[in-house]
């Protein structure tokens, strides 16, 4: 099972439910108070109906009941107007609350360090925004206003029942006992069952999609069985979960039928009894009759919709945790028990990283003790063996991981304090990884500066050598790119990170091989005119082809998690050590 993502508590999704409602106080008064018209009106027709029995036992007239039945009439088109508007009321308010809670989860998501998405796998997310998303909406949509509505039906329902008979209410009291023990009963098993169904579904989500991003090198290591074990695993696993949660809903469900049924037939029972005994009117017994079986659909409802709100709760709870930390990027964990002890901070202007410890798992790290201070305006390129720890080096350079010890600072103050609209300003990183978005390309490159205008669009993409084939797409900068879009090729894809890193402006750059993807002659070139329009600028490259380093300032070797040389290309080259030979072995 992945190291998911974590969830929220049951206290955390209460509280935030009710911050919900407070933020919507007139919705919500205007969606109750139409819902309680409505079933104020649904009940005065047996009120009506019982006075009506009682009075043709007294022998009334056939005008007095042609007006009854007009009377109920129009209160059975009125209750059936107020439904309407009710309904209406809900379900734009419920659709309000759903744009909230979708708006505040992409919040979440996209403020979401890179380091925890990685501990986490794709499938969790992916999950948590398909399936937890969908079961959420259903909630909202319809799960919270149809128990809103049977709520008030409720106590309306017994309110009228009190006003025709106070022991006529005794009957409905059978039922109490029943249905709030199996409710206890469901309620201790549920949402822990739910969570676990989730859960299951994301390990199915992320066993798949691993599958078919790899399946080339499944396929070529001969990994197909292993695969296929590991899904039936995680569907195994679904399966006991899901099979749970039914059990649950096959004791609870008939003791509901059972507790909703109880009313009507204690108070026919009972009411008869009363009757007899003259301790109630034959009027108030029909009545009280109408409004046992009237409280059958309410109750129905609200104990079927409380199994939708478990899950819908399971699913809130996962969507809050997105934002909860899970053994968070910026607090120092402890190594061999001890507490890991702050690097100190210098003010000296520049971005710096001093004895910098780095794990993605809890004693095992892989950066030790790394302390670089790139010099600004410089071109610092970083070497190294695959796995040497130059990537995670430089995220926490660029503040998109924080130290697990020592510090890493820009103006003397450590990026991880820093809010990332301000982070963004200072440092930047393009990484190997890029997304085209579905938009134009002038959406595509002016996202991190939306006032940026046609002038600037063009002149990043000029600097990273990308505006010619931009303008000989069919409709130009216009032309519509990303899923369903015009296809760009992964180097024009990486071309347009780049301008929109140009765009962004930052006065330092970490490139974690930005121009792998790139054909090498294009590459050189997208360098260079990089350099031209970079210069002044602090820029961090994290180098696979050696002519990169060869170009910069300095270079930085790292290996195994350390620095283990620091200098220009000709001083490393003529001190015979590591990085030399990187050079000899590349130049064949």
């Amino acid at each position: 099972m992945s190291n998911a993502l974590p969830v929220a508590d049951a206290r955390q999704v209460r509280r935030y439910a009710r911050e919900l409602a407070r933020r919507h106080p007139r919705g919500l008064a205007a969606a109750l108070g139409l819902h309680a018209l409505a079933a104020a009106a649904g009940l005065v027709a047996p009120r009506l109906l019982g006075d009506l029995v009682e009075g043709i036992s007294r022998g009334v007239g056939a005008v007095t009941v042609d007006r009854v039945a007009l009377a109920i009439a129009g209160f059975v088109v009125a209750q059936s107007v107020l439904v309407r508007f009710a309904h209406l009321a809900s379900a734009r308010l419920g659709e309000r609350v759903l744009a909230e809670l979708r708006e505040e989860f992409v919040d979440r998501v996209l403020a979401l360090p890179l380091s925890t998405v990685e501990r986490a796998g794709t499938g969790d997310l992916l999950t948590r925004t398909s399936r937890d998303v969908a079961a959420l909406s259903r909630t909202v949509r319809f799960a919270a206003p149809e128990t809103l509505i049977a709520a008030v039906t409720v106590l309306l329902i017994l309110g009228a029942l009190v006003l025709t008979g106070p022991l006529l209410v005794v009957p409905c009291l059978l039922a109490v006992p029943l249905l709030v023990a199996g409710t206890r009963w469901y309620l201790r098993r549920a949402p822990a069952g739910y969570l676990r169904e989730n859960a299951a579904y994301s390990d199915i989500t992320d066993g798949i999609s691993e599958t078919v991003e790899g399946a080339r090198t499944t396929e070529a290591l001969r990994q197909q069985a292993r695969r296929r074990a590991r899904t039936d695993a995680d569907i195994r696993r679904s399966y006991a979960a899901e099979y749970y949660t039914l059990n649950l809903r096959t004791v609870f469900f008939p003791i509901a039928e059972i507790g909703y049924l109880l009313p009507v037939v204690g108070t026919l029972l009972l009411g008869g009894w009363f009757y007899l005994e003259g301790w109630a009117s034959l009027g108030q017994v029909t009545a009280a009759t109408l409004y046992a079986q009237q409280l059958v659909d309410p109750v129905d409802r609200l104990l079927s919709w409380l199994d939708e709100f478990q899950v819908g709760g399971a699913s809130l709870a996962r969507l809050l945790g997105v934002a909860e930390p899970a053994e968070a990027d910026g607090k120092p964990a402890e190594a061999d028990g001890k507490p890991a002890e702050a690097a100190p901070v210098t003010d000296d202007g520049r971005l710096a990283a001093h004895d910098v410890r780095y794990a993605y798992r809890a004693g095992h790290d892989v950066l030790h003790g790394v302390t670089l201070v790139p010099r600004p305006g410089e071109k610092l390129a970083m070497v190294g063996p695959s796995g040497a720890g130059k990537s995670t080096l430089g995220r926490l350079l660029a503040g998109v991981h924080a130290p697990r010890a020592g510090a890493v600072t820009v103006d003397g103050r450590p990026l991880s304090e820093l809010p990332l609209a301000e982070l963004r300003t200072h440092v930047a990183l393009v990484s190997q990884e890029h997304h085209v978005f579905i938009g134009t390309l002038t959406d595509n490159v002016a996202m991190v500066r939306p006032d940026a205008g046609p002038a600037e669009v063009r002149a990043a993409l000029a600097a990273v050598d990308a505006l010619d084939w931009a303008e000989a797409l069919p409709d130009g900068l216009d032309t519509r790119v990303g899923a369903g879009g015009h296809p760009l090729s992964p180097a024009q894809a990486q071309q347009l990170a780049l301008a929109r890193l140009v765009l962004a402006d930052p006065h330092t750059l970490v490139l974690d091989e930005a121009t792998s993807l790139i054909d090498p002659r294009a590459a050189r070139a997208l360098e260079r005119s990089l350099a031209a329009v970079l210069q002044g600028r602090t820029v961090i490259a994290i180098a696979h082809r050696l002519f990169s380093a060869h170009d910069a300032d300095r270079v930085a070797v790292v290996e195994d998690g350390r620095i283990t040389e620091l200098g220009s290309h000709d001083e490393l080259v003529a001190a015979g050590g590591p990085y030399a030979a990187l050079w000899r072995s590349w130049h064949g």
